[in-house]
């Protein structure tokens, strides 16, 4: 079989006070096999990249690049988090419907779980000690107990969730693809407390979140923008072009402004 080889990049930003920016790449990490990608997780005390990658999650080095071993039959997979505190790692496989739990020190499957359809996204909460996953053939969310890797729970999200980030508030925020608004639930008690319309701009995917101002920072692909929302009220302070075909959203905290 021929073996196509992907290349993870990774690069610097440097912002400077007029407002330009300068973009540079520090170094290539070359990953072997067939298959697409989607959500790069990374495990930062171990030093660990979790790359999904078709039907299996390549585990990469985050310092040297070297791929240190594979996560195997995760049908569908579209991404890895890691909760250290329990030693135990999850993926979301898309294509059979369950996540496969595993431990981060072998990569060894423990075992796997039934979720809703089509999970996507998925996120570790650390308040609530709970692991969650997007499900878009359900349209709504599984909540996952991370000590016991079982699950404990549904949101009613009624929507294809995508990225989502936990607010200063507790409450965790999540992109709804197919409705283009984002939906606000508590953690704990998996209620939906809120939902902002976008209303400037159509399917959202990637989501970002700068706690200073508290303010969320929604990547849309439809005529594609990045809009800017107040995450305490819902309203949309601002939006601007960008590239196509956003598929996630990072907020750096430490960047010169």
């Amino acid at each position: 079989m021929q073996h196509k080889r992907s290349v993870i990049a990774l690069f610097s930003v440097a912002l400077f006070l007029d407002g330009a920016t300068n973009y540079r790449v520090v170094a290539r990490y070359p990953v072997p096999g067939d298959g697409g990608f989607d959500y790069v997780g990374i495990d930062s005390p171990a030093r660990r990249l979790y790359l999904s990658h078709g039907t299996q999650v390549d585990v990469v080095d985050a310092d040297d690049g070297k791929v240190v071993g594979t996560i195997p039959d995760t049908p569908g997979v579209h991404g890895a988090v890691v909760a250290s505190e329990f030693k135990r790692g999850f993926t979301s496989n898309g294509r059979e419907n369950k996540v496969s739990v595993f431990d981060p020190a072998t990569l060894q499957l423990i075992k796997k779980i039934d979720v809703g359809k089509g999970p996507d996204g998925i996120y570790f909460e650390p308040r609530s000690k709970r692991v969650f996953t997007n499900n878009h053939g359900s349209h709504d969310i599984t909540a996952i107990d991370a000590k016991t890797a079982e699950v404990v729970g549904t949101v009613k999200a009624e929507g294809d969730g995508e990225q989502a980030v936990i607010g200063a508030d507790g409450l965790i925020y999540v992109n709804s693809e197919d409705t283009n608004e984002v939906a606000v639930f508590d953690p704990k008690s998996l209620e939906v407390k809120k939902r902002f319309p976008i209303g400037v701009a159509k399917t959202p995917t990637g989501l970002a979140y700068d706690a200073k101002t508290n303010r969320l920072f929604i990547g849309c692909r439809n005529e594609p923008k990045m809009v800017v929302m107040d995450a305490a009220t819902g309203k949309v302070v601002g939006s601007f072009s960008i590239g196509k075909g956003v598929d996630y959203a990072a907020f750096d905290p430490h960047a010169p402004s």
